[in-house]
């Protein structure tokens, strides 16, 4: 297995922050994606690498052992173990008392030479690593439940996306990481949610917020008005003198809950009261006449 350059993919230096890597990674991941280069094989590849290698570099815990082990480092704790295991049995010397087989798993001349060539045995069966992945998704699609397909790890996985997942909500696909060595289990896949608001709606939690305009006229005497909802326009009656800034509540009208679309959280609209401009010298007679009566 020839050495990846993680760091040379996702174009940062081995110094870079946690935060520089994340950067760099989103930045390629949307370059890259394939609903953005649907028939692009070699896009494709280069999102599955991207992929990888914020996999391991995004993990503070994988980035030292892929620092100091480099192409070995999935097997770095196997690796320890026999170190230690090999002092405590005399402080190195002898022979290797490790016993797992690293026939198939394509470890470095470097790695074989400081396990002494322990004897081979059936034994050494090693779960494959988890898989971490960031999906990105637009608050009005996970308004509903839908089906999304992406590829990870050189695979199409097809995903039903529930109505109501969250930001940075984590989920969690048993088996659909990185292949088990030896026979081992593969690993399993953790894609986080990111959550891209394009609607004019704020979120919190299962309830949305929002701001509404109405003309002075519908504020002082009293009227209808007609506003958007994610689920369709809705009237609302307007009660005659009201204030700029109040707010009302439309009970299930917000965001669908988790795992549970027969449930919504409510909408709360803010009234935004409209001066009227360009009035004609008659007009403003008339609010002059109201002024001065009251």
């Amino acid at each position: 297995m020839d050495f990846i350059d993680y760091y040379k993919i996702l174009g940062v230096s081995k110094s870079a922050t946690q935060d520089e890597i994340k950067a760099a990674y989103r930045k390629l991941a949307r370059k890259l994606h394939p609903d953005v280069n649907p028939n692009d094989k070699e896009a494709h590849k280069k999102f599955q690498q991207v992929n990888e290698a914020n996999e391991v570099l995004g993990d503070p815990e994988k980035r030292k052992k892929y620092d100091k082990y480099g192409k070995d480092w999935k097997h770095s704790e196997e690796f320890e173990k026999a170190q230690q295991q090999r002092r405590s049995y005399g402080g190195g010397g002898g022979r290797s008392q490790f016993s797992g087989d690293f026939g198939d798993t394509d470890f470095s001349d470097f790695f074989t030479s400081m396990f002494g060539g322990g004897r081979r045995s059936s034994q050494g069966k090693f779960r494959g690593q988890d898989v971490n992945a960031e999906l990105e998704l637009k608050l009005s699609d996970v308004f509903t439940t839908h089906k999304q397909t992406f590829t990870i790890n050189g695979k199409n996985v097809r995903l039903t996306i529930p109505a109501g997942v969250e930001d940075e909500q984590v989920l969690k696909l048993k088996g659909f990481g990185s292949p088990g060595a030896n026979g081992g289990p593969a690993g399993d896949l953790f894609i986080t949610f990111r959550i891209i608001n394009d609607t004019k709606f704020k979120r919190e939690g299962n309830d949305l917020y929002s701001t509404e305009d109405i003309n002075l006229y519908t504020a002082v005497l009293g009227g209808e008005t007609t506003i958007d909802t994610m689920s369709g326009k809705v009237k609302l009656k307007i009660k005659p003198e009201t204030q700029n800034g109040t707010k009302t509540r439309l009970k299930g009208k917000g965001f669908p809950i988790y795992k549970n679309e027969e449930e919504f959280g409510d909408l709360y609209v803010t009234y935004n009261i409209k001066i009227p401009t360009n009035l004609t010298e008659k007009q403003k007679e008339m609010f002059r006449q109201l002024r001065d009566s009251s």
